[in-house]
């Protein structure tokens, strides 16, 4: 029985997505108001088609409706005239679903898959909570924030108007993994990965990175004759097959381990999606990732030690800003895009590797910025503002 707030109707609707890094934060906040006491059933989310919370959503056991659109490039091209026709489809079919649910509360955790609730929210005065997990927000988020009632930000020095620091939502199962040695050992058999290898962990976040792949790729073949080392490399849907094809042209693969944990040769494991990502991040000794605002939360909250190598061209280079709310605190190394060769990984990972009192630290360092209490302070904020007198 739900002790409070157990009323028929949608409660909140949140909204936005389209990568697993705008989704993870959406579904934690979900997870958030259902501990506090909200049904399920009153809590309604809202993406995009092309997204990855077609997926994700159901598999938390909530309820989505997926809307046309798709993201507007930053330039002109002919492409950009079938998104605005989706994004205007979308916002009606948005409208309609406000007149519909009537919920007391819409929450946006950005991406275009967030503007068309934002605008039916504000154009018929439902009151509006944007959640930004990004150092520099991003464009829909700057669009609507004026309207809103309140920001959850994840960094103080995010400018947007009535702006509350909570951090970023991260989901329990994030708050659940564990570094200490009972919770590395639970996590590495998690993974399929013994504890005697020293583990490094590459991921390019839910759609992949060809840089990082290209690096992975050539770091796993200097060390292939390695048996203390194993490499666990999420190398995205869409990059899985090509990656996959260049690892067995050079005989990657799992290995064996002895008793010890070791072996005669790499441990190479490839995935394209890791549905285990906070085991992963509890499992390895290092994490080389892009610098995302839910993959740097969820390196803070877990303690994990990183090399972080922000995404080139990203909006006002947010990734960037993200990386060096965890490098300037001795957390991470920040790895320029261009500089993040095979050889030049190698090399860092290397130094590290013989440094282990560098990486406790770096770990350390980590878990001492996180918010592992985000998710439920921005419920509590959407509580406060359900009300708001728009």
């Amino acid at each position: 029985m739900w002790t409070r707030h157990d009323s028929p109707g949608t409660f909140v609707l949140l909204t936005g997505g389209g990568t697993a890094g705008h989704v993870q934060p959406a579904l934690a906040v979900g997870e958030a108001l259902v501990a506090r006491g909200h049904a399920p059933s009153t809590i309604r989310f809202v993406g995009s088609r092309r997204g990855m919370e077609g997926r994700l959503v159901p598999e938390a056991g909530f309820e989505v409706t997926l809307l046309p659109g798709r993201g507007i490039q930053r330039r002109l091209t002919l492409a950009n005239l079938g998104a605005v026709v989706g994004l205007l489809v979308a916002c009606v079919l948005a409208f309609a679903i406000l007149l519909r649910r009537r919920p007391r509360v819409v929450v946006t955790v950005g991406g275009y898959a967030g503007l068309p609730c934002s605008a039916a929210a504000i154009a018929l005065r439902v009151p509006l909570v944007v959640v930004s997990y990004d150092a520099v927000p991003g464009a829909s988020n700057r669009i609507v924030a004026r309207f809103a009632c309140k920001c959850a930000v994840a960094f103080a020095s995010t400018a947007l108007p009535h702006q509350v620091v909570t951090g970023a939502p991260l989901r329990s199962s994030v708050l659940k993994a564990q570094r200490s040695g009972q919770g590395r050992d639970s996590a590495r058999a998690a993974i399929g990965v013994g504890s005697g290898r020293f583990l490094l962990a590459v991921a390019g976040g839910s759609l992949g990175a060809r840089r990082l792949n290209e690096a992975a790729i050539g770091l796993a073949k200097s060390w292939a004759g390695r048996g203390d080392l194993a490499v666990y490399h999420v190398a995205g849907e869409r990059n899985l097959a090509d990656v996959r094809a260049e690892a067995a042209g050079l005989g990657l693969g799992p290995q064996v381990s002895t008793g010890s944990g070791t072996g005669i040769g790499l441990d190479y494991r490839l995935v394209g999606y890791e549905q285990q990502m906070p085991a992963l991040l509890a499992a390895c000794d290092l994490a080389v990732c892009r610098a995302g605002a839910s993959t740097v939360a969820e390196l803070a909250a877990i303690g994990t030690p990183s090399v972080l190598v922000p995404l080139p061209g990203a909006p006002h280079d947010h990734q960037t800003r993200n990386a060096e709310a965890l490098s300037e605190l001795g957390a991470a190394v920040l790895l320029g895009d261009e500089d993040c060769t095979p050889e030049r990984l190698c090399e860092l990972v290397e130094s590290l590797l013989a440094d282990p009192e560098r990486l406790a630290s770096m770990g350390s360092a980590a878990a001492a910025a996180g918010h592992r209490d985000a998710a439920d302070m921005v419920a509590a904020l959407v509580e406060s503002v359900s009300e708001c007198d728009r």
